[in-house]
C-alpha cells in the first residue's frame, strides 16, 4: 500500500455535510461521512475534525430580521456541538475512538477546548471534533478551522464541498465556470473567490498550511485527498501560475 501524502489532517465539514432528506442531522448522511474518516484512520493518519451548524442554524437570516450578531453567532455555536455529538456517536458506533472538545465550556456533554490534550488525543490515534467554534462571535468556523489545523500541527486543511474543486464562477449557475486544478492564496483573494474567509485564508497563507477544496459526496475522495491524488483544488504557495490551470466543469 502506498504511503499517505499527510500524517495529520484537519478536515472542515460544513453543516450541510450534516443534512439529508431525514432531517437537519440525517443519521445515514453522518455514517456515512464518519465510514469515510474511519478510512483515512485505519491508514494511520491522525485526523482532527472541525464541523459547522448551517444545518441546524442560519444566523444570517436571522441578523436581516433584526437579531443582534452576537446573539446569532453564540446560537450557531450550539448547533456545531450538535453536529458535532451526531458525528462522534457515528464514528463510536464503527469503532472509531473520538473525542469532542468545544470552545465553549460544556463539561456535561463534551471536554473543553486544550491543545495539549487535543494533541495527546491525536497522538493516541483517537479522531478530535473541535465545535462552538473558536468560542468567539464574528469568526467562522472556516476561521476555526485554520486556527485548530496549526495549533495541533495539521499538514493540511481538507475542505470538503459539494463541488469537486474551486471554480472561476458557480458551476451551478454558470455553465462556463471553469475548475482551477492550483491556486496562490494572493490570487484566490485577488480572484475574490469563495474558499474560505479572508481571516481563514491570510492564517493558512501565514502559516504555509496548504488547503484542499474537494466533493464530499463522492465516496472514497477523503482518502484520495489524503494518499496524494490530484483531485479537487490546492491552494497553497508557489501554486503554477493562473493561466492553463482552469480545466472546464464536468
Amino acid at each position: 500500500m502506498s504511503k499517505p501524502a499527510y500524517e495529520r489532517v484537519l478536515l472542515k465539514l460544513s453543516g450541510e455535510a450534516f443534512a439529508g432528506p431525514g432531517g437537519s442531522v440525517d443519521v445515514d448522511t453522518t455514517t456515512t461521512m464518519a465510514r469515510e474518516i474511519a478510512q483515512v484512520h485505519a491508514d494511520g493518519v491522525t485526523t482532527a475534525v472541525v464541523v459547522g451548524g448551517g444545518n441546524i442554524w442560519r444566523g444570517k437570516i436571522h441578523e436581516d430580521a433584526g437579531m443582534d450578531r452576537a446573539t446569532a453567532d453564540y446560537m450557531g455555536m450550539l448547533a456545531t456541538v450538535i453536529n458535532a455529538l451526531a458525528l462522534q456517536d457515528s464514528l463510536e458506533r464503527i469503532g472509531v475512538p473520538s473525542r469532542v472538545q468545544t470552545a465553549i465550556a460544556m463539561n456535561a456533554i463534551a471536554e473543553p477546548y486544550i491543545r495539549r490534550r487535543a494533541i495527546r488525543h491525536l497522538e493516541k490515534g483517537r479522531v478530535v471534533i473541535f465545535a462552538a467554534g473558536t468560542g468567539n462571535p464574528y469568526f467562522t468556523t472556516d476561521t476555526t478551522a485554520a486556527l485548530r489545523a496549526v495549533e495541533v500541527g495539521a499538514q493540511a486543511i481538507l475542505k470538503a464541498t459539494k463541488v469537486d474543486g474551486i471554480y472561476s464562477a458557480d458551476p451551478f449557475k454558470d455553465p462556463s465556470a471553469t475548475r482551477f486544478t492550483q491556486l496562490d492564496y494572493l490570487r484566490v483573494l485577488e480572484l475574490g473567490l469563495e474558499v474560505m474567509d479572508s481571516t481563514a485564508l491570510t492564517l493558512c497563507m501565514d502559516n504555509a498550511l496548504p488547503i484542499v477544496v474537494f466533493d464530499m459526496n463522492v465516496p472514497g475522495n477523503i482518502r484520495r485527498v489524503v494518499m496524494g491524488e490530484p483531485i479537487g483544488t490546492t491552494v497553497g504557495r508557489s501554486a503554477a501560475p493562473l493561466h492553463g490551470e482552469g480545466v472546464g466543469h464536468a
